[in-house]
C-alpha cells in the first residue's frame, strides 16, 4: 500500500535544496480540538517541522527534515505535550473505539437513574438516601470518569485546560459539594445525581461521537482493504501462488475469472470484462485484451488473463489513491483553522466566565449558595467547544472518502473553497470531451472500388504506420476483414501519409498535396466531400493506387458517450463550458456542437494553454480546467481549479485539485458538486457548533439551564455535528438521484 492515514508514510519531497519526508502518527489521548492545536504547535517548534493534526481522524500528518529531526523527536514531543504518539498499524481497520467507553459508560448509566429518582422524588427517598447516593455516585464519577481527570491532570501538569478540565472541574466539584453537605450534616441540596448524569451523558456523547467518527473514515479503510492478497505469478511456465506485496514490475501473472487483478499491469494474452466499480464508480464491466491496461483491485469477471505487471507496491492507483485521499483528510481548511485558533482560547474563557457567574450569584442573586454553585457548574459543562473541533475534519473525511467511493479524488480542504467561486470551465478536447483515440468513421470508394477492396488496400498500406490515423485504419482493417494484404516497400512522410505496394499496386495514401506528387488529381465530387467531412470534425485521407484516387477515408476522434450530459450537468452547477483544443476551428466547432459548448478556443498549442487560460482570468473569471495529458500540466496548475482525468498522464494528475478517476467527464460535474455539499456541510457545521454555544452560555449564566441539562446538550451538539457530516455518505450524483 501507498502511504495512507493508516501507515507510515515514507514519501520524499524536495523543498529548494532540502529533501523533506512525510509520514503519519497515531496520536492517542486527544478529546477535543484544543488537544490537537496543542500537539500541533508542540511539533511545528521542533526545526523543519510543518505537522496538521486532526482531531476526527486521530492523526498527525507531518513533514520533516530526516537531517535534523528524527521519528523518536516527534513521538518525544507529543509525549511531552501529554499525548502519545505512535506509527500507526498498518490494519486500517483496528481496533473498537467504542470498546473502553462501554463499561465506564454502563456504570454511570446504571448509577444514574435511581439517582436521578432520589434527588426528583421526595417520597422515593428513604433514611440514610444520601449515602446511598454518595456510594452510587462515587463510583460513576471516579471510574466513569477516570478518562476526564486523567486528561485534565495531564493537561494542567502543562498548565493548559482544556473540555476535559471543564467536565472534571463540573463534575468533582458537585460531587466534592454533596460529599461535604452530607459530612458536615449541612442543610443544602445535594448534587450527586448532577456529577453522575454529567459524566453518563457526557460518556454517551463520546460513545456515539465515537461511533459516528469510525463510520466518517470507512471509505478510506475500505479503500486499502481492496487490493488483492495472492498473485498466481508464472515461473518457468509453472503458476506459482505468492503474496501480492511480492510482485516486481515485469512479472506475469495469471487473473482467472472471480479474481481480482493483484496489481496495476498491462494484459499480454486472454480477453475478458472487468469491473472497476471499486476504483472508478462506474457499474459497467471494460472490455480488455492484450496491449490493454488494467488497474490492480478490480475484478476479472470473465476469462482468463495474464499480466505483465507495471507498477507495484505505493506506485500502483489504487495505493496512489489511498495517498491522495489521506492527505486531504489531514489537511484543513482555513475556516477551520481559525475554529481551533477561537476553541484554544475558549476553555480558559470559559472557566473565567464560570468564576464569574458564582461571584455574581453569591453578590447579587436571592438564591442562594446552591443556585450560584448549580449556574457555575453548567456553564462550565455547556460550553465545551467539543463541536467545533469537530465540524470540519468529519465533515471532510465524510466527503473524500465518498468521493473516493465514486472515483473522485479531492486534493485536500484548500480546494473546496475554489470550487464554490468557479464560473468558467475549460475543457481539453482530446482524451477529455472525445476518446483520445482515432476511428475510422466512413468509406467513400470511388470508380467501381468496393468498400471492402477499398479497406484492404488502405488498411494493407496503413500496417506498418505508427501514426494514430495510421493505426486507426489499420484496425479498422483487421476488425472488418480478419486479415490484411502484405505491404511491400513501405514509406512514410512525416505529416503528410504513406506509400507501399499492396498485391502488386502502388498504394499512397494522405493528404491531397502528396497525391499531388504522385500526379493523382482529386476528383471535383470528391473535393466537395472531403470538404463536407471536416466540416464534420472528421481528418480526411485520400486513397490511391496506380495513379488514380479511388477513394477517401474519414478518421475522427470519437466524443465520447456521456460528454454531452457532462455539460449539461456543468451548466446546471451554473458554469460556463469553453472548448480548448489545438484542432483547427471548423473541426472545433464540429466537436463543440455535439456536445452543446458555445464557446470555442482553437488552434491552441500545448503550450499556449496555460496563457489562454490566464487570459480568462484577467478577464475577471474563475477558471477551473479538465485535461488529461502531459501538455494540459501547465494550464491545471494555472487555473483556479484544475481536474485531471485519472486515464491521463501522472504529471497532470499531480498538478491538479481533483482527479477523476473513471476518466467520464460526468465526473467533474460530480466533484465540483461533492465539493460544494461538503463546504457547504462544513459551513454549516460551524454555524450551528457557535450558534449553540452563543445561545446557550447565557441560558447558563442565568441559571436557566442546569448542570445535567447542560451535559445532555453539549453532547448533542458533538453528536448533531458528526452525525450532519455523515450524511455526505449519502450524496449520489444528480443523474442518480433525480
Amino acid at each position: 500500500m501507498a502511504p495512507t492515514a493508516g501507515s507510515a508514510a515514507g514519501v520524499g519531497e524536495r523543498a529548494g535544496a532540502r529533501e523533506t519526508a512525510r509520514l503519519d502518527l497515531a496520536i492517542e489521548g486527544m478529546t477535543c480540538s484544543s488537544c490537537a492545536t496543542r500537539i500541533e504547535k508542540r511539533l511545528n517548534k521542533l526545526g523543519s517541522v510543518a505537522a496538521t493534526v486532526n482531531y476526527a481522524s486521530e492523526q498527525a500528518a507531518v513533514v520533516f527534515d530526516p537531517a535534523e529531526v528524527a521519528l523518536d523527536d516527534l513521538i518525544a514531543a507529543v509525549e511531552a505535550a501529554g499525548y502519545k504518539a505512535s506509527l500507526p498499524e498498518a490494519d486500517l481497520g483496528g481496533g473498537d473505539p467504542t470498546s473502553s467507553l462501554r463499561l465506564r459508560l454502563a456504570v454511570a448509566g446504571v448509577a444514574s437513574v435511581p439517582l436521578m429518582v432520589l434527588a426528583w422524588t421526595t417520597a422515593a427517598r428513604f433514611p440514610g438516601w444520601g449515602w446511598v447516593s454518595l456510594g452510587l455516585a462515587t463510583p460513576a464519577v471516579f471510574y466513569g470518569g477516570w478518562p476526564f481527570h486523567r486528561a485534565a491532570v495531564l493537561n494542567a501538569r502543562h498548565l493548559v485546560a482544556t473540555m476535559d478540565t471543564l467536565i472534571s472541574i463540573g463534575t468533582l466539584a458537585a460531587w466534592s459539594w454533596s460529599t461535604v453537605v452530607l459530612l458536615g450534616g449541612l442543610h443544602e441540596s445535594l448534587y450527586f445525581d448532577t456529577a453522575s448524569t454529567i459524566t453518563a451523558l457526557i460518556l454517551l456523547g463520546r460513545y456515539f461521537e465515537a461511533r459516528a467518527k469510525r463510520r466518517s473514515g470507512e471509505a478510506l479503510r475500505k479503500l486499502a482493504e481492496l487490493g488483492a492478497t495472492q498473485a498466481c505469478v508464472l515461473r518457468e511456465g509453472q503458476e506459482v501462488l505468492v503474496p501480492a506485496q511480492d510482485l516486481v514490475a515485469g512479472d506475469l501473472f495469471v487473473v482467472r475469472p472471480g479474481e481480482k487483478v493483484a496489481t496495476d499491469g498491462v494484459v499480454r494474452s486472454g480477453t475478458s470484462a472487468v469491473d472497476q466499480s471499486m476504483l472508478t464508480g462506474e457499474s459497467v464491466p471494460v472490455e480488455v485484451g492484450p496491449g490493454d491496461e488494467v488497474t490492480g483491485a478490480t475484478l476479472n469477471a470473465s476469462g482468463r488473463l495474464v499480466v505483465e505487471a507495471t507498477r507495484v507496491g505505493a506506485a500502483t492507483a489504487l495505493s496512489q489513491i489511498a495517498r491522495l485521499v489521506a492527505q486531504s483528510q489531514s489537511g484543513k481548511a482555513p475556516v477551520q483553522r481559525l475554529a481551533d485558533r477561537v476553541a484554544a482560547v475558549f476553555v480558559p474563557i470559559v472557566i473565567g466566565l464560570s468564576l464569574l457567574t458564582l461571584a455574581g450569584w453569591l453578590a447579587f442573586g436571592s438564591r442562594g449558595t446552591a443556585a450560584a454553585f448549580t449556574a457555575a457548574v453548567a456553564v462550565m459543562v455547556i460550553a465545551c467547544p467539543c463541536a467545533l473541533g469537530l465540524a470540519t475534519p468529519t465533515a471532510l473525511m465524510v466527503g473524500t472518502g465518498r468521493g473516493a467511493q465514486l472515483g473522485i479524488v479531492i486534493k485536500g480542504p484548500e480546494v473546496l473553497e475554489q470550487t464554490r467561486r468557479v464560473t468558467t470551465v475549460v475543457l481539453d478536447k482530446t482524451g477529455t470531451i472525445t476518446e483520445g483515440r482515432m476511428h475510422v468513421m466512413g468509406l467513400r470508394p470511388m470508380g467501381g472500388v468496393s468498400e471492402e477492396e477499398l479497406l484492404a488496400m488502405v488498411a494493407g498500406a496503413e500496417a506498418g504506420s505508427e501514426h494514430p490515423v495510421g493505426r486507426a485504419i489499420a484496425e479498422h482493417g483487421r476488425s472488418r476483414l480478419g486479415h490484411l494484404p502484405e505491404a511491400e516497400g513501405f514509406k512514410a512522410t512525416a505529416g503528410l501519409g504513406v506509400q507501399a505496394v499492396v498485391n502488386g499496386h502502388g498504394v499512397v495514401v494522405g493528404r491531397p498535396s502528396l497525391l499531388a506528387d504522385w500526379g493523382a488529381e482529386l476528383p471535383e465530387p470528391l473535393v466537395s466531400e472531403a470538404g463536407e467531412l471536416e466540416v464534420a470534425g472528421n481528418t480526411v485521407v485520400v486513397v490511391a493506387w496506380d495513379g488514380e484516387v479511388r477513394g477517401l477515408v474519414a478518421v475522427a476522434d470519437r466524443v465520447k458517450a456521456t460528454s454531452r450530459e457532462a455539460i449539461g450537468e456543468l451548466r446546471a452547477l451554473g458554469l460556463t463550458p469553453v472548448l480548448l483544443t489545438g484542432d483547427n476551428d471548423a473541426t472545433a466547432r464540429a466537436v463543440a456542437s455535439q456536445v452543446g459548448i458555445d464557446r470555442v478556443l482553437a488552434n491552441v498549442l500545448p503550450g499556449e494553454k496555460a496563457a489562454e487560460i490566464r487570459r480568462l482570468q484577467e478577464s475577471g473569471e474563475v477558471v477551473a480546467m479538465v485535461g488529461d495529458g502531459v501538455n494540459d500540466a501547465p494550464a491545471l496548475a494555472q487555473a483556479d481549479l484544475g481536474l485531471a482525468i485519472g486515464t491521463g498522464s501522472d504529471v497532470a494528475i499531480e498538478t491538479s485539485d481533483l482527479t477523476l478517476v473513471s476518466g467520464d467527464l460526468r465526473a467533474a460535474a460530480d466533484a465540483i458538486s461533492l465539493a460544494r455539499k461538503t463546504l457547504s456541510t462544513i459551513k454549516g457545521n460551524l454555524f450551528w457548533a457557535f450558534a449553540y454555544n452563543i445561545a446557550a452560555i447565557p441560558l447558563a449564566v442565568a441559571g436557566v439551564v442546569n448542570p445535567m441539562i447542560a451535559a445532555a446538550a453539549m453532547a448533542f451538539s458533538s453528536v448533531f455535528v458528526v452525525s450532519n457530516s455523515l450524511r455526505l455518505r449519502r450524496f449520489r450524483p444528480q443523474r442518480e438521484s433525480s
